[in-house]
């Protein structure tokens, strides 16, 4: 009989694991609290790009996936995954989804049974915090009656070269049982696992990941805000910089980060060396400095660039294509689009936006969606290219726009283009 697996949390993460394992035959419960979520699945209908409706219906139609609001359908399970949010609140790591979770697992979670923590947060999430709320309610005492483990989800929603089975899954364990029960869960649906020796140093890993982005991000985005006012084109730079060999990593400046790796991430990990150490992660705190100041960078330019087209921002009707923060998908988690329109509306100008992967429209006081086209393209003052999905009409854009502001290098310079 196939093992009894649980995925706490449906979302961009639990979703494409949750398939993963309902794929490859394992019994996949997958359990969200989030009722208009699980109503969705339960008919076949994804919210998530990587994951196909026709994907869901085959494990629907198998028996092997079942989506449920029901904590009393995770009893009896011998694998349970959380993957839920982790987001900040106010700067300070917000570990109640966690502990919610936690707390829902512990009070099924019997003897033999593993329990993985996918969740990014910061290192001794697993074991001071998970661990002793999984203890608490079930009375079992983690590695002697249960394994516990985690390993750091590596999605990255859009990439159809990388996915969840093919990218490399690390591991960890609080002790040789629960490593191994953890590995060979993850060996049975993805091609490599790597092993890390201890649940910390497999949690500092991921943060270290999206750390090392958040900084090279940033140090592009103020290379971009400099070259600028030397009158230098950064992206000829960046093309000239790219041409070495070795020793260089190209990365691209843009309106700014989104979604949870990089506006949230590299903060768990500067608070908790603050906490633990009481020494600032001072490189850290810049990035996120210089790439919180993106969206309000983007607005000067685009009013600079309307000043000269003796146009007010005030009296400006702007257009922004894609509102999601990441190309070809309909994620907008802390999308920098949003706070753009935001600052625009803000100075009066008329806003619209075009997002045609962006299901659930966000809540923005003034916006108004609509879609690409060349009355829409041909009535805005300005055109601000925010997210360059690849599904879209480039050429009539190029073709209609009185002015486009590019951040994303997608079009080709004129005297009508403007690259960040």
């Amino acid at each position: 009989m196939a093992s009894k697996t649980v995925v706490v949390g449906q979302g961009y993460v639990g979703l494409p694991l949750a398939v993963a394992a309902a794929e490859h035959g394992f019994e996949v419960f997958g359990y969200d609290t989030d009722e208009s979520r699980i109503k969705k699945l339960a008919v076949g209908e994804s919210f998530v790009g990587d994951i196909s409706d026709e994907r869901l219906a085959a494990i629907l139609g198998q028996g092997t996936y079942r989506p449920t609001v029901s904590p009393n359908d995770l009893e009896g399970f011998e694998i349970a995954v959380i993957a839920v949010p982790t987001p900040l609140f106010d700067g300070v790591p917000d570990l109640s989804f966690v502990e919610a979770a936690g707390a829902t697992v512990g009070s099924v979670l019997r003897r033999g049974a593993t329990v993985i923590l996918e969740s990014t947060s910061y290192p001794g999430t697993t074991e001071d915090v998970l661990a002793p709320i999984l203890e608490k309610h079930s009375g079992l005492v983690a590695g002697r009656d249960f394994h516990l483990g985690y390993s750091p989800e590596r999605i990255d929603p859009g990439n159809p070269v990388w996915t969840f089975e093919n990218t490399p899954k690390v591991v960890s364990g609080v002790d040789e049982k629960s490593l191994a029960m953890v590995s060979e869960f993850y060996r049975a649906i993805t091609d490599e696992v790597v092993v890390a020796d201890s649940p910390r140093e497999a949690e500092l890993a991921k943060v270290l990941e999206n750390t090392f982005r958040h900084v090279n991000i940033a140090l592009v985005n103020e290379l971009a805000m400099h070259a600028d006012g030397l009158g230098i084109d950064v992206w000829k730079v960046l093309d000239i910089a790219s041409t070495k060999p070795f020793g260089f990593m190209r990365f691209t400046p843009g309106p700014g980060v989104g979604g949870h790796c990089l506006p949230v991430d590299p903060l768990y990990l500067s608070w908790k060396v603050e906490r633990a150490l009481s020494k600032p992660f001072r490189l850290v705190q810049l990035a996120d400095e210089l790439n919180s100041q993106m969206p309000e960078y983007v607005v000067r330019r685009l009013t600079r660039g309307l000043d000269r087209r003796r146009q007010t921002v005030t009296e400006a009707r702007i257009l922004i294509i894609g509102l999601a923060y990441k190309a070809d998908t309909g994620d907008i988690r802390e999308s920098p689009a949003l706070e753009i329109a935001t600052r625009l509306i803000e100075a009066g100008a008329s806003v619209r936006a075009v997002d045609p992967h962006v299901t659930e429209l966000p809540d923005v006081p003034g916006l108004v969606h609509t879609e690409l086209s060349v009355e829409e393209i041909e009535s805005a003052h300005a055109v601000v290219l925010a997210t360059d999905h690849g599904d879209l009409d480039y050429d009539t854009v190029v073709k209609h726009a009185r002015y486009v502001f590019d951040c994303r290098h997608r079009l080709a310079t004129s005297e009508r283009i403007e690259s960040l």
